[in-house]
């Protein structure tokens, strides 16, 4: 049987199928041509009922606005860059899972750009990289000293907001509030009868481990205790074992702060394996809450950071300052203390020093 000519595929010259028209998804909607460029451009002034069926049509019909000549219209891509530093990191993975979510809701694409080192060179490579896929806004997630640096120039004129860093430039920062986290992890020791707490940073050019840092030692100066030597990490496992290690050895060691849930399990593999009791003896302190901190062993006392939190608002900011809103210049989202296992009353006898 011969197929008829209404029940043929739209076809142009030399038997291709030609791409779905507006006319098209109107015939099929029984609406205007303007009627489905108004649901197609997202505008408001469309009754729910026919903005459905119109929605409908163009999904059985395999219809896709042009993303191209609507942003000519509307001076808008729909589209938001990314520049990241590290997908291995935690709290990365966990804060960009936030963004992607909260801007598909916002209706808007990720573009993402990694980049190796967070360097003058590698930061404009990324801007030029987006700049060829068109978005309307971007977020740097580079948690890096060098971003801070007065050497690094970013692009003027399109809309920015950075994402744990420092706020040297003249955009939104959205940041967990880190110093208010250490001080209440290093209160909450205290509070247990801790004569002073030993610390384990992460890396130098951690802008992050740097606040925790600075936080922790204005505790102990506060209150006059003594300022044991800190102990640097590079956020991993094996470095929390390496000074894990160095801590058991010395027995005046009875509570530690840990910059991040990682190292603290390095740390407690240490502990365990020089027979130093947890809490017993030593009470552990980590960062971040990481989903498996309540299956160390002990589970560990940790500092929860919201990631969700502050990858929803800092798209939210970017979203703000696109549309001309008038954006804060510096977010923090609160944490909160999570008591485990880990932490325990200070021992009884101890060789320790005060002040």
């Amino acid at each position: 049987m011969v197929d008829s000519p209404d029940d043929a595929p739209a076809t142009g010259t030399r038997g291709r199928r030609r791409e779905t028209s507006m006319a098209d998804v109107a015939r099929v909607a029984g609406v205007s041509g303007q009627t489905v460029s108004r649901v197609a451009n997202d505008r408001d002034n469309v009754d729910p009922e026919t903005r459905a069926r119109v929605l409908s049509a163009m999904r059985s019909l395999g219809y896709r606005p042009n993303s191209a000549a609507r942003a000519l219209r509307s001076g808008r891509f729909r589209s938001i860059g990314v520049i990241l530093f590290s997908l291995s990191s935690y709290g990365n993975s966990r804060t960009l899972d936030a963004i992607a979510s909260t801007a598909a809701a916002a209706g808007y694409s990720l573009t993402l750009i990694p980049v190796e080192t967070a360097s003058q060179q590698d930061v404009a490579g990324a801007f030029d990289r987006l700049g060829e896929h068109a978005v309307d806004g971007v977020i740097i997630l580079i948690e890096r000293h060098r971003l801070g640096e007065a050497d690094i120039a970013l692009p003027t004129g399109l809309p920015v907001v950075v994402v744990d860093s420092s706020a040297s430039h003249p955009y939104p920062v959205v940041d967990t509030d880190q110093a208010q986290g250490a001080r209440i992890a290093v209160e909450h020791l205290l509070e247990l009868g801790h004569e002073t707490v030993w610390h384990v940073s992460g890396p130098q050019d951690s802008f992050a481990a740097e606040r925790r840092r600075r936080a922790w030692e204005d505790v102990l100066r506060e209150r006059g205790l003594r300022i044991p030597d800190v102990a640097v990490g590079d956020w991993t496992p094996r470095s929390g074992y390496r000074i894990g290690r160095a801590l058991a050895r010395d027995p005046e060691v009875t509570g530690v702060f840990v910059a991040n849930d990682q190292m603290a399990l390095g740390v407690i593999r240490a502990l365990h394996e020089a027979g130093r009791r947890i809490p017993e003896e030593v009470s552990v302190v980590g960062f971040d809450d990481m989903p498996e901190s309540a299956d160390f062993w002990p589970a560990l006392t940790t500092v929860r950071q919201h990631f969700d939190l502050v990858g929803e608002r800092s798209l939210q900011a970017l979203v703000a300052e696109i549309e001309g809103d008038e954006a804060r210049p510096r977010l923090l989202v609160p944490t909160e203390l999570v008591v485990r296992d880990s932490t325990g009353t200070a021992p009884r006898g101890a060789s320790r020093s005060g002040v």
